[in-house]
């Protein structure tokens, strides 16, 4: 199969990983992305937590950055004559500089348009490139709550358990992730659209992003509610504890639930003729869950699952990394790809979360290295 962006070259600065997770889906399917670093290289490399090496010593590759830079080429682009260069031969330019050392640089959307009238031009930032926020900055748990969605965390068992917690973030970097694919999805609408009108500019908000993330919670505001993160679950079901480990329920339907009351064994709770009405379930989900808690509680998660899927019910178990890698399913799908990563030696990397004509995608390697890049680069990042 040929890769569906084989005839693109995207190149991409980035400090942050909404732009590097931009390039990284480009060129996931197949368009050759070229990292352009400044001296040192572009923080990502510094960022923790370091791959141990293969002897089990202490390394110097940063995960996240092996991730995200997976299948891409790096170059230092020290000065403007060699940055025009490449952006002269690409596609798609996805760039995170501030907009305030833009114009400075050469990098403002004029300039850019200007010079390069066939470069689609993506720029992805906290709060966007225009506007009174452009110039902020924005950590990824400063753009979850930004786009609503912090502030509904935790929620569901976590909330239960921990009621007096403090609204917390997704873990690792979902907000900004968020943002790279909205800047990848504008890119590629930008490309369609190029035949009739040329190079654009996308200006792409991770704020923006995280709102779209979060898009039932602002309908209803239309309704006059305001979701809570203490409503926000299903009434019953959500994150089940078993004997040993966790699991994830949902019944929606009436056949799931029916399959449900098979499961826990046609208890005389569950049979209340009550209970076959999905509103009067929904009324009573803190009781219902009691005693699905008390029944997984003493049960162990993959004999639930197992005997639930035959059922019709939807559940699953919530697996460990290591469980993760060893699924025959994640395997089959080809969700995995063995790449050298640095000096952590050969790794399973996660390739991409979809498939193109029925096939996995592959990535062309693993993340480049930069020659470079100082000894002392990681003690002081």
């Amino acid at each position: 199969m040929t890769a569906p962006l084989s005839d693109l070259s995207i190149v991409v600065r980035a400090s942050g990983v909404a732009a590097a997770y931009a390039a990284r889906l480009l060129g996931t399917m197949g368009g050759k992305v070229l990292l352009a670093e400044p001296e040192g290289g572009t923080p990502l490399r510094r960022e923790p937590p370091f791959l141990p090496c293969e002897d089990g010593q202490a390394g110097a590759t940063s995960a996240l950055f092996a991730y995200l830079a997976a299948g891409m080429d790096s170059e230092v682009v020290a000065d403007a004559a060699r940055l025009s260069q490449l952006l002269t031969d690409a596609d798609v330019f996805i760039d995170d500089t501030p907009v305030a050392e833009r114009e400075r640089l050469g990098l403002d959307e004029a300039a850019i348009a200007g010079r390069y009238p066939q470069l689609i031009h993506v720029s992805v930032l906290p709060f966007g490139a225009s506007g009174p926020k452009c110039g902020w900055k924005g950590e990824d748990v400063v753009i979850q709550h930004a786009g609503g969605e912090g502030n509904l965390l935790p929620n569901g068992l976590a909330v239960e358990m921990f009621p007096d917690r403090a609204p917390l973030k997704i873990a690792g970097h979902f907000g900004a992730m968020q943002g790279g694919i909205a800047a990848a999805l504008g890119a590629l609408a930008a490309l369609w659209d190029r035949p009739a009108r040329g190079g654009q500019f996308v200006d792409i908000s991770c704020q923006d992003a995280n709102l779209a993330v979060g898009a039932f919670a602002i309908q209803r505001l239309g309704d006059g509610s305001i979701e809570h993160r203490v409503e926000r679950s299903f009434r019953y079901g959500g994150v089940i504890p078993c004997e040993d480990g966790y699991l994830e329920l949902l019944t929606l339907e009436q056949r799931q639930w029916d399959g449900l009351v098979k499961l826990l064994g046609n208890p005389a709770w569950a049979l209340d003729p009550a209970l076959a009405d999905s509103l009067e379930r929904s009324r009573r989900g803190p009781e219902i869950n009691e005693h699905i808690r008390a029944w997984a509680a003493v049960r162990k998660v993959d004999d639930i699952v197992s005997a639930g899927q035959t059922l019709g019910v939807p559940l699953a178990r919530y697996k460990t990394p290591a469980q993760i890698l060893a699924d025959p399913q994640e395997r089959h799908r080809g969700v995995f790809q063995k790449l050298p990563v640095g000096d952590a030696g050969e790794l399973d990397v996660l390739v991409s979360p979809f498939h193109f004509d029925a096939a996995p995608l592959t990535l062309a390697g693993g993340p480049p290295p930069l020659k470079d890049m100082p000894v002392l680069a990681r003690a002081k990042g």
